[in-house]
């Protein structure tokens, strides 16, 4: 069986996501992360599944619907699943302004944080940005007081928390 990469994107409309499990059952792809999300009006899905060949899964999506572009590609296993670092939440609150993801994210790479997973929205003027961190064991003060600074010199706050453990 191939490990599979794919993405799903397009005009947001419903039954997408049922259409798309619908075409992986179909062709024995069995679905195991995933991430799907609304951006103005768009659909946007990755996920990684299991099962046959790219080329059979890629014939499985082509019949999703106009405007809906289905990408497929094999990746190899993770090396060994083991998380390298303590779960934080980085989150930022203010007004728009360009550079804001950039600037929190290469203060986070500086400390040697892997962003797992990263939201963003703008809603009138406020900006929220919302990003999962696993941090080397320790760089959590350092992190934060770096932080403080960047979300100074943008005019927004940035806090730093431990995340908590949660059951899915």
């Amino acid at each position: 069986m191939d490990e599979l990469a794919i993405t799903v994107i397009g005009p947001d409309r419903t039954g997408i996501v049922a259409d798309v499990a619908e075409a992986l059952a179909a062709v024995g792809a069995n679905l195991s992360d995933s991430t799907m999300t609304r951006l103005r009006g768009h659909f946007a899905m990755t996920l990684i599944c299991t099962g046959p060949g790219a080329a059979e899964v890629r014939q499985a999506l082509s019949g999703l619907g106009p405007g809906l572009l289905a990408t497929v590609r094999a990746v190899g296993p993770e090396a060994d699943g083991v998380v390298r670092g303590e779960p934080y939440l980085v989150s930022v609150h203010g007004a728009d302004r360009l550079g804001i993801v950039a600037a929190v994210t290469r203060v986070v790479a500086a400390a040697d944080g892997n962003i797992t997973d990263l939201t963003t929205r703008l809603t009138g003027p406020l900006y929220v940005l919302v990003a999962e961190v696993d941090l080397p064991p320790g760089r959590a003060d350092e992190l934060a007081e770096r932080l403080a600074v960047a979300g100074a010199e943008l005019g927004v706050d940035v806090t730093l928390r431990r995340a908590e453990s949660e059951l899915l």
